[in-house]
């Protein structure tokens, strides 16, 4: 008989589920955006969204996987980290219907979710993981058990200084279109190289100070914006790309992936695969639809811990914000 997991992803701006086999067969995969009219994400609205499209959501995904809520063998959810009541709408769908189906609830690492999805999309078996979005700027590999983290920004993520940089230049999205991808566009027309701070400290990053000199050159008008989006682009890769240059050379690991949502960013793939070749690593980039934060990769990483025996009881299953990716043991890798 088949089993089947679903998984909720919803620690910021994305409520979503999917609906993976024990054996990794990917059946249903639905994402619903909370798009705020203007600024950044606002926690509570995003949470007020992620509760009003998730029975839809839900619905949606059963129908496309063609299964009942009876055939479920386990709910996954993502515990953390995340933004506090985005998680929390996430959890309570999650414990009730697992309460509901009277089936297991696993509580999932987002961070550890994105590097298994890859690893199941890829075929990779044990990267030096470069994972990029709005949340979240982490180098990691596994060691001991772990995934250990041997980089990451010290402030805010690659993302969210792209995105910040975006609103600030007042650049106009098409309809589902990430800053990011704006800024890429902007970039490809720029030629000239301005000088921003570059800032690595020992294996870890910080892109405050760089966006912040970037904004005021910005206002300064003294450059062309296809100009100032180049070098913005140009610097935060370099950096990140820097930190998983050193983490290949420590690990010696035989394979570079790259996910998270920044990693569609042609110029980046660019960057991490020129660098991978030169290790004579191999590169391999997440498909869109699964580097973005999706619930198959919950479902998926829901199941390999349950076949290692993890569950997570309803009074466990309390949110955890800050719930950094070195702290889960991860039993399935050896």
């Amino acid at each position: 008989m088949e089993l089947y997991c679903l998984g909720i992803e919803s620690t910021a701006d994305d409520f979503a589920v999917g609906i993976t086999t024990f054996n990794g067969k990917i059946l249903a995969n639905i994402i619903s955006a909370y798009v705020p009219m203007e600024g950044g994400i606002h926690p509570r609205k995003a949470a007020r969204h992620h509760a009003r499209v998730a029975s839809r959501v839900i619905e949606e995904s059963l129908k496309n996987a063609g299964i009942k809520p009876r055939n479920l063998s386990i709910i996954a959810f993502s515990q953390g980290p995340g933004l506090g009541p985005c998680l929390r709408t996430g959890a309570t769908v999650a414990r009730t219907l697992a309460s509901y189906l009277g089936i297991p609830l696993v509580g999932v690492n987002h961070c550890v979710a994105h590097i298994e999805i890859g690893k199941l999309k890829t075929d990779v078996e044990d990267p030096v993981t470069l994972y990029v979005s709005g949340g979240n700027t982490i180098v990691s590999a596994f060691d001991s058990g772990r995934y250990r983290v041997f980089g990451e920004t010290l402030d805010i993520a690659l993302g969210n200084c792209l995105d910040v940089f975006a609103r600030e230049a007042g650049l106009h999205q098409s309809v589902g279109e990430p800053f990011g991808a704006v800024v890429e566009r902007y970039a490809a027309k720029g030629k000239r190289l301005i000088p921003l701070p570059y800032t690595v400290k020992g294996m870890d990053m910080s892109f405050s100070g760089l966006l912040t000199a970037a904004i005021s050159l910005l206002k300064r008008g003294e450059h062309k914006l296809e100009d100032l989006c180049y070098s913005l682009q140009e610097t935060v890769f370099s950096m990140v790309t820097e930190v998983t240059e050193r983490a290949l050379a420590h690990t010696e690991k035989e394979e570079v992936l790259l996910t998270g949502g920044v990693a569609a960013n042609k110029r980046l793939q660019s960057m991490i695969r020129s660098m991978a070749e030169e290790h004579d690593a191999e590169f391999c980039v997440m498909p869109k639809e699964f580097a973005v934060d999706n619930g198959a990769m919950i479902a998926w990483t829901g199941v390999l811990a349950y076949k290692y025996g993890v569950v997570t009881p309803i009074e466990e299953s309390v949110v955890k914000l800050k719930w950094r990716l070195e702290e889960v043991e991860v039993l399935w890798v050896k």
